[in-house]
């Protein structure tokens, strides 16, 4: 059996997996507008997906006592704390489904979106059990969307963020680079596979930190914080295609700690 039919063998347990981004995004409901000092918003990066213990109110959104939003409120005892981050939420479902958090008393946002609106499930499902030139036209295909409708997708999103916290700083998260190349895997994707996944995920944020800053929010990098932990490092503070499968491609407890809570620390 050849690597990549291995691969793709034990990789049918991903098929919901790479869903993980994908699954409850309209799960929360609006909260009520009672005064909130910090309200974590976004998806399965902000709530926590691969750190385990999660909050057992949480559901399917998955919200984890180990993600960064829930650590930096243990350290810091905002005056209130809304945690409405939901796994599978993109633009839209944040903007439908969690903003009624936020109030004009809050004084701190945080959010990660935008995965989810360019097909992250659908990339990583053709590149973990498709043809090399799958993937990568995969891969293609969601960085035109990134080029082309996710600012005005975030635009919207920011414009709603605005409207409902007058007063706050946000601050938007990014997302890692997956891979190191040339690194210690002996299996799965191809080199070629694994640099148009980072060279995406940077196109990712880089549309990320420029409609932020066009709106007025901090854009905080978590790339720096990963590098050296990316898969095939030796060290990865993200999960591989793994079992349970929805925490597949997603931080672990050590990357909520180690990655993304010192990147929202930093400009907080």
């Amino acid at each position: 059996m050849s690597v990549r039919r291995f691969w793709a063998s034990f990789s049918t347990l991903a098929l919901a997996a790479v869903a993980a981004l994908g699954v409850a995004g309209t799960a929360v409901a609006a909260d009520s507008a009672a005064a909130v000092g910090y309200v974590a918003l976004g998806d399965s990066y902000s709530s926590g997906v691969g750190a385990g213990d999660y909050l057992p109110d949480s559901g399917d959104c998955r919200r984890s006592a180990n993600a960064y939003p829930q650590l930096w409120a243990a350290a810091n005892s905002p005056t209130s704390f809304a945690f409405v981050a939901c796994s599978g939420a993109t633009t839209s479902s944040v903007a439908s489904g969690q903003l009624g958090a936020l109030d004009a008393s809050t004084a701190l946002v945080s959010v990660t979106a935008g995965g989810n609106d360019v097909g992250f499930a659908d990339v990583m499902q053709d590149c973990v059990l498709g043809s090399e030139a799958t993937c990568i036209s995969s891969v293609n295909a969601a960085v035109a969307e990134m080029n082309n409708s996710l600012p005005g997708s975030l635009d919207s999103l920011y414009a709603g963020i605005r409207s409902g916290a007058p007063s706050a700083q946000v601050v938007v998260l990014g997302y890692p680079r997956f891979y190191q190349l040339s690194g210690s895997c002996i299996a799965g994707l191809t080199e070629a596979e694994r640099a148009a996944i980072n060279d995406a995920s940077d196109v990712l944020n880089g549309v990320l930190a420029k409609r932020a800053a066009d709106a007025g929010f901090t854009f905080s990098s978590v790339v720096d914080e990963f590098t050296g932990h990316e898969l095939c490092s030796g060290d990865a503070w993200l999960h591989s295609v793994t079992v349970p499968v929805q925490n597949s491609y997603h931080p672990t407890a050590a990357g909520q700690s180690g990655g993304y809570l010192p990147a929202f620390r930093s400009v907080v």
